[in-house]
């Protein structure tokens, strides 16, 4: 049963975010010029964030969506799958990182009311946007040629390092 109520609420949480919310978000918002395809981006040194997102999609079986990208980059960077407990746990970064937005907000309270088992993670992620650097202004699209281990590092480093969340 748990197995079954578990897909429903991962085929519903991906209705929402992919059915409704994102052709809305693609309407509203003026999209970001993304110069790149995933065979530019295959085509960077190891280890740098194209490359690995490039990698990260693939293993999932995920498609290069130029208007998610900076999502996307999210997931990588974070380190939170694409299941729908990465998927909440990513928002709770966000909204622990002082980023506040419709979907961000929709999201922890689709996790919190549907996923009480993961609270105990979306906690954890809230905690930890909390700590880290605030990531919300970085130049996404420009973070592309830059090692990804760096830019992990940086975020887990945390505010008290006094490192700036914007380049």
């Amino acid at each position: 049963m748990y197995k079954i109520i578990s897909t429903l609420r991962e085929r519903l949480l991906v209705y929402l975010t992919h059915q409704l919310a994102l052709p809305l978000l693609k309407r509203i918002r003026k999209p970001q010029k993304f110069n790149y395809t995933a065979a530019n981006l295959q085509q960077l040194p190891d280890g740098t964030v194209g490359k690995d997102l490039v990698r990260m999609l693939e293993q999932h079986q995920l498609q290069l969506l130029t208007y998610y990208v900076k999502h996307d980059i999210k997931h990588l960077l974070l380190g939170y799958g694409t299941t729908g407990e990465g998927e909440v746990c990513l928002q709770c970064f966000m909204l622990g990182n002082k980023h506040l937005s419709i979907p961000v907000i929709a999201t922890v309270l689709f996790g919190l009311i549907s996923m009480p088992e993961h609270w105990t993670s979306f906690y954890r992620a809230y905690q930890r946007g909390r700590r880290s650097v605030p990531i919300e202004g970085w130049p996404w699209f420009s973070l592309l040629e830059l090692p990804t281990q760096s830019l992990i590092d940086r975020i887990n480093a945390g505010k008290e390092q006094g490192m700036p969340g914007v380049f």
